[in-house]
């Protein structure tokens, strides 16, 4: 059955009120489930048709050594933006946090006690300046999240720099279009990607204070990369390249299923992996896309016309459909940099926790990266 009111969905008061307090966008789940329905939202969907080409090497700029002279420039510039209070974190603490066990992937131990929350939030509590810091949680992140930093006290940080933001909110449907519901009959709500983080950021009133009060840069990137710590010779390096977006880049290696920067119909933006079309040879492009980045102020906006994208997931053994937007797109709209950044070794960029055993293979450098 097509949705045509909030009534068709029946939901429970509570159920409404989560809605209601997440922002559910409920003209586009109804143009999305309708399109679903109607046979227009099959998964080749997704796969771009635009002509793509590799990206020029002259537009991967390689992030200098520590304590190399370009390196010691960068550092100083990013220092000095620090300093000056021009800095902001975003971390991306969302998502449905069902990889571990159910538990939210922020307060879970990394190693010797310590949760990734602690480890990323220490990491910004001893930079050179004051660093507000905002952190987007999904519902289902939320309530954990705001319990263990309770617990901590803020792990040394003053709460009122510390901002808590919460994504968007949408309802899961059956291939055929009809409304997902579980074992339980319970409508299945997710978190539909990390695409709605500038309009979260831009509606915030912590956000705007700080744009208010002189800042200009925002690092943002996901709880579970260890390796994205806060680098001034990064922010140094945006700054120099003077463009709202530098995009993060390592080294791709086998297996590596993330975006990359390409050349679509001749202009450079990231393209998620699964709209590569099969023509394409991914092995042209050496890096992959870390989602991490540093973004203007100025280019937070709540306007960018993200894709929504096609997901099917297995939920309680049922195929699904989730539709999402991703942040990386954002490069269609405004130029980027693109930082060739170390992913392996004491410096490495790229150091992300997807599942249990990824953390046992990683607590060794995470011990060494963070004086454990």
């Amino acid at each position: 059955m097509l949705i045509k009111t909030l009534a068709d969905l029946k939901l429970t008061p509570a159920e409404r009120a989560l809605l209601d307090q997440h922002g559910f966008d409920f003209a586009t789940f109804c143009e999305l489930q309708k399109a679903l329905a109607n046979g227009q939202f099959g998964p080749e969907r997704n796969i771009t048709t635009h002509t793509l080409a590799p990206p020029p090497a002259s537009d991967l700029i390689h992030l200098p050594e520590p304590e190399s002279p370009e390196g010691n420039e960068l550092e100083a510039l990013g220092l000095e933006a620090i300093r000056k209070g021009q800095v902001a974190v975003a971390v991306l603490n969302g998502g449905m946090a069902t990889r571990f066990g159910g538990r939210v992937k922020g307060v879970v131990e990394v190693a010797d006690g310590k949760s990734f929350m602690e480890l990323r939030l220490g990491d910004i509590r001893d930079a050179q300046g004051q660093v507000p810091v905002f952190l987007m949680n999904s519902f289902a992140t939320e309530v954990e999240t705001k319990r263990h930093l309770d617990e901590h006290h803020w792990f040394g940080l003053a709460p009122t720099h510390v901002h808590l933001l919460t994504q968007r909110i949408f309802v899961r449907l059956m291939p055929t279009g009809e409304v997902f519901r579980d074992r339980h009959g319970r409508i299945g709500f997710y978190a539909p990607g990390h695409g709605d983080v500038f309009e979260v950021l831009a509606a915030s009133a912590g956000f705007k204070a700080f744009a208010s009060q002189g800042g200009k840069l925002l690092a943002i990137s996901n709880i579970d990369n260890l390796g994205a710590t806060l680098c001034p010779r990064v922010l140094g390096a945006h700054l120099k390249a003077a463009k709202p977006v530098t995009v993060e880049v390592a080294d791709r290696e086998p297996g590596d299923k993330g975006g990359a920067p390409v050349l679509v119909d001749g202009r450079l933006a990231v393209l998620e992996g699964f709209r590569f079309p099969k023509s394409f040879d991914i092995g042209q492009v050496p890096v992959f896309n870390t989602n991490s980045m540093v973004v203007n102020v100025s280019a937070v906006k709540p306007n960018y016309s993200l894709t929504w994208f096609r997901a099917d997931k297995d939920v309680e053994g049922q195929s699904v459909v989730q539709f999402e937007r991703l942040m990386g797109e954002v490069t269609s709209f405004v130029d980027a940099a693109y930082l060739w950044v170390p992913r392996d070794g004491n410096a490495g960029r790229f150091m992300p926790v997807k599942t249990p055993q990824d953390l046992e293979i990683i607590k060794p450098l995470v011990r060494k990266r963070f004086h454990l």
